[in-house]
């Protein structure tokens, strides 16, 4: 099968994330297909973006085809990021001939905003090939909710033009999110058209090392605490970490340290208020390496999760840090509102209301009170849970089987679980 996935934030592991694209694409190259990802040159969630020299790069990774196409910089979410998602789907327009004359059998339109459906659609149409909508966040219902935008603002109002056209047209809608059928059919979505793929974990990866400064740090930081909790993620608005810091300060909280690791619009904000709080039990630190990530987590007793109470969660989450912290053993403390719950579901935690500061502060206190084999017990029902559910060789065959693919014959690379 020749497969055509198109994300505008696809990173790799050399680019830093996003890594779904990545790993579903290596999958399917393993499984013997052929596979192009066509990304955005500038994506504020990479480490590294590559730097093309031309206005239209390409790159094999892992056997993947890349085709970088250069983008203007932004910064924040203001409108210099609307108009970078304008230019990269111009010029995905663009090359539409040319993509389609590679006769892709599959098109997948999964940049997270929706208007790459409209030249995937026209790729597909040329083609002859399946058109395929991957939805990893309601937009723009995301914008409406957390960015207060009004459904006549014109950014909104074209969205979601392109979303009630991918709806309506793709052959086939793949959501991370459990709950989105209903929110989709009302979109115009049949019901039969839906499959929910989550987000997953590459069982072949091996940690790395931190660099030997960051691990002393994080190593002298949490001596005099009895606990350390950690985040390890985007700091953004949805990720709900005001609550965090605030339950850092709470007198409960006094005797576990928190680490934060990571970076987005809300890092100096929350830095500022944690500074200002004269919070000593609270560590910032820069983004490290995904595969540096389980090292980080191995430092920590607990780890932490939230999200603001939003009706934009009803239809759930599917967070790649969340796999992170299961995988690493670690107890999580999840702050949400959620009727989809990860956390509650494989009984290796405590859920708390979101927002909830008081609760926050009290369940990261209540599993630092705990004795170390009791949180390991928690932390390993975790970790067998995600085993069992979310590895990406599994996901890849899962989604390809919901297009109509014949399952492979056998695993063509043989992978070992972490332990």
């Amino acid at each position: 099968m020749n497969i055509l996935l198109i994300n505008h934030y696809a990173g790799s592991p050399q680019h830093g994330m996003e890594f779904r694209p990545y790993y579903l694409a290596r999958e399917w190259v393993r499984q013997g297909h052929h596979v192009t990802i066509v990304a955005s040159s500038v994506s504020h969630l990479r480490q590294h973006n590559p730097e093309p020299s031309s206005a239209v790069a390409r790159e094999d990774i892992d056997g993947i085809d890349y085709v970088w196409l250069r983008t203007r910089p932004y910064a924040g979410n203001g409108a210099k990021r609307l108009l970078n998602m304008l230019q990269f789907t111009a010029k995905l327009r663009g090359m539409a001939r040319e993509l389609a004359a590679t006769r892709p059998d599959v098109v997948i339109a999964s940049s997270t905003y929706p208007y790459d459906i409209w030249p995937a659609a026209k790729i597909a149409r040329a083609a002859g090939a399946q058109l395929v909508f991957e939805v990893h966040d309601l937009w723009p219902l995301t914008p409406r909710l957390l960015g207060g935008f009004s459904p006549r603002h014109p950014m909104i109002f074209s969205m979601q033009l392109a979303e009630d056209y991918a709806c309506r047209h793709a052959d086939r809608v793949i959501s991370l999110l459990p709950g989105t059928a209903p929110h989709l059919q009302s979109r115009g979505m049949a019901p039969d058209k839906f499959t929910y793929i989550p987000n997953g974990f590459d069982p072949a990866e091996s940690p790395r090392p931190l660099p030997a400064a960051v691990e002393a740090r994080i190593t002298a930081f949490a001596q005099p605490f009895k606990a350390l909790c950690i985040y390890a993620g985007g700091h953004a608005v949805s990720n709900a970490l005001d609550p965090l810091i605030d339950a850092a300060a709470r007198p409960e909280a006094a005797d576990i340290g928190f680490l934060l690791i990571g970076k987005g619009v809300e890092k100096p904000q929350l830095q500022q208020r944690a500074q200002a709080m004269g919070l000593k039990n609270v560590l910032f630190l820069d983004p490290i390496e995904k595969r540096a990530v389980p090292t980080a987590l191995a430092l920590a007793d607990i780890a932490y999760i939230g999200w603001h109470d939003s009706p934009l969660y009803q239809f759930g989450t599917s967070p790649n840090k969340l796999f992170d912290y299961m995988l690493a053993g670690l107890p999580v403390v999840h702050a949400t509102n959620s009727p989809y719950d990860l956390v509650r579901d494989a009984g290796c935690g405590t859920s708390v209301a979101a927002d909830d500061v008081p609760a926050i502060a009290s369940a990261i206190a209540g599993l630092a009170r705990l004795p170390a084999a009791e949180r390991q017990a928690l932390g390993l029902r975790g970790k067998g849970f995600v085993q069992q559910h979310h590895s990406y060789p599994t996901l890849a065959r899962q989604f390809l089987e919901s297009l109509g693919a014949p399952p492979p014959a056998s695993t063509t690379i043989p992978v070992s679980q972490r332990c």
